[in-house]
């Protein structure tokens, strides 16, 4: 090109540092003015979470049966105090999603006729269309600065799958929320009962896709999904769950390794069943019913494969000891779990769509019961 048009061009290299030169002393001189928030946009930049952050997580106490959705509610307003970065919403089911961060204000315009509007709210309305929040989600995160969740129902993942591959394409910290995650969400019937959608989601590659089974768990799968900074879905039971009392059964910690002893078996395990989400409490009581006839049950809580799959091989063998039966129990299908027990493990799922019906009638008729895993681990042991 012509000398004196690039000579022009290049002028905006000069335009550019001035501007430059400008805004970084502007910002000394917010930064000079406000040192909190300028310590808080330094953290941000970093994408680092504040010293001790951790210690506002709540604890749950055994005794009272919590569904993990509601346990993920208080978990989610817990982090919001201490982040204020923290901000997300649902595709118009935050009642059931618990995605609501209290007293946060809607991110709306502040001419919006709804309650509580404000351009620096923290609850996201994003109306019901999974694939645009999913969209919108990543869009934030890709922004940066600050963490953005959003909820639907787990069968609606569907409509995200796109903006879900995108997230893990790009390797960018998006976190997914969703609720109902089987068929213990009942009369609803089986249009809204996944059964599918774990092995789906597990399927993408560079996911984390994490099934607490119970609200400690919720908390630790929070603190491991904001401390890994990768992306990740975490899905949430309708039904209320027991709280396993820790100090009978392994600390809720075990959750950042993927899979984790809940109950050590009383010797050399024979028999090791493998559970997630609401079916590990049945895992516990079947263990039980094992041990009691002398055959040494061992049961691992297992609500993230993927974060598993990147442990020792050392410490995998200690998990699920490939000498022993390995039984897994999901209500889902049975794809993705003969890798973890085996050509002559046992594999409780769910091959067929629900009903519509109580949970608990659903897992009865549908064989997650005590009675059945035993049956099935006595007859692969005959």
């Amino acid at each position: 090109m012509p000398d004196d048009v690039l000579a022009h061009i290049r002028l905006v290299k000069s335009r550019g540092a001035t501007a430059r030169k400008a805004w970084d002393a502007k910002l000394d001189t917010w930064k000079s003015a406000h040192p909190d928030k300028a310590a808080l946009l330094d953290r941000l930049v970093k994408r680092e979470l504040p010293v001790g952050w951790e210690k506002s997580l709540p604890a749950f106490e055994a005794g009272k049966d919590v569904a993990t959705r509601a346990a993920s509610g208080k978990v989610i307003n817990a982090i919001a105090e201490v982040l204020p970065e923290f901000w997300g919403g649902s595709a118009d089911l935050a009642e059931s999603n618990n995605t609501t961060i209290e007293g946060g204000g809607s991110f709306l315009p502040a001419s919006s006729a709804m309650k509580n509007a404000t351009p620096y709210g923290r609850i996201i309305h994003f109306g019901i269309r999974e694939h645009a929040m999913g969209s919108i989600l990543n869009g934030i995160t890709l922004h940066g600065l600050s963490r953005s969740f959003g909820g639907t129902f787990a069968v609606f993942s569907d409509y995200m799958r796109p903006s879900v591959r995108l997230a893990a394409l790009m390797d960018i910290p998006t976190t997914f929320v969703w609720t109902h995650d089987s068929i213990g969400l009942g009369e609803d019937g089986p249009t809204h009962q996944p059964i599918e959608h774990l092995a789906a989601l597990r399927a993408i590659p560079n996911f984390a896709t994490i099934r607490p089974a119970d609200a400690n768990e919720v908390a630790q799968a929070w603190k491991s999904i904001l401390m890994r900074n990768k992306p990740a879905g975490i899905l949430l039971s309708r039904q209320n769950l027991p709280v396993f009392d820790r100090s009978v059964y392994a600390s809720a910690e075990g959750v950042d390794k993927g899979a984790y002893i809940l109950v050590k078996a009383p010797k050399a395990p024979e028999v090791v069943l493998i559970a997630t989400g609401s079916e590990v409490s049945l895992a516990v009581k079947s263990a039980e019913a094992l041990n009691a006839q002398g055959i040494s049950t061992q049961v691992v809580s297992a609500p993230c494969l993927e974060w598993f799959a990147e442990e020792s091989a050392s410490y995998k063998e200690t998990v699920i000891p490939s000498a022993a039966l390995r039984v897994s129990i999901e209500a889902g299908i049975a794809q993705g779990w003969r890798e973890y027990v085996g050509d002559s493990g046992v594999i409780i799922s769910l091959d067929h769509y629900g009903a519509s019906a109580s949970a608990s009638q659903l897992f009865t008729e549908f064989g997650f019961t005590v009675e059945n895993v035993v049956s099935k681990v006595l007859a692969a042991r005959a």
